[in-house]
């Protein structure tokens, strides 16, 4: 066998279209996964009982159900019932829904972490109850979370690759098109071994810095 990445030339152009593509994917999906997961975790830790249970039944579903039995659910199996989504459309939902959940853990130990005794100075104070939430407790909460929500976004990378399941060209998708092309798998999935590589420890790097700004006047 001779190694020569040189024949991967004229695919350079695919892998990069496959990479955006995963990159905006994984981004939209981190936002939706933040705003499910921060609702569930307000839910989870709020007074409603009923609230509570529905938001605990959410996060344990997605958190214990395969990702790809989820994601064939929705691409394979909502089209039985009349609703149909791209491909695209379909996998973003599907990492929304299923980083939702682990956000809502994250976020949720956030906030059972901020002293008690803040809280109730805020409601000395007269605050509302939106305010606390809004202006008190999830700043206080988050910037504890910055570094596992960063693990979250870099789970939601490694996952998307499982995205070309239902005929997505991500990442992934874009390197069996080109394995298939060239016979040089080896090549191939040696360049997406470094592209995926590099994508995650870009996102920790990232996670690392905010982090440290968050977090920059507690020494």
């Amino acid at each position: 066998m001779t190694f020569d990445p040189t024949t991967l030339e004229p695919y350079l152009g695919d892998l990069a279209a496959g990479a955006r593509l995963t990159a905006l994917a994984c981004a939209l999906a981190l936002a939706g996964g933040l705003a499910l997961g921060t609702a569930a975790a307000l839910m989870r830790t709020g007074a409603s009982q009923l609230a509570r249970r529905a938001a605990d039944i959410y996060a344990d579903v997605f958190r214990n159900i395969p990702f790809i039995v989820q994601l064939f659910f929705l691409f394979y199996g909502l089209p039985e019932i009349g609703v149909e989504l791209s491909a695209f459309a379909t996998g973003v939902l599907a990492l929304s829904l299923a980083g939702g959940a682990f956000v809502s853990d994250v976020i949720r130990a956030g906030i059972l972490a901020v002293d008690p005794g803040v809280l109730e100075a805020a409601q000395v104070s007269g605050l509302s109850r939106l305010t606390i939430y809004r202006r008190i407790l999830l700043p206080i909460a988050l910037r504890s979370a910055v570094r596992p929500l960063g693990a979250v976004f870099v789970n939601l990378i490694l996952t998307s690759s499982i995205l070309s399941a239902i005929t997505l060209n991500e990442l992934t998708g874009s390197a069996k098109i080109v394995a298939a092309d060239t016979f040089q798998p080896f090549e191939v999935y040696a360049l997406l071994l470094l592209l995926y590589a590099a994508m995650t420890w870009l996102v920790s790097l990232s996670a690392g810095a905010l982090h440290r700004h968050l977090n920059r006047d507690l020494g």
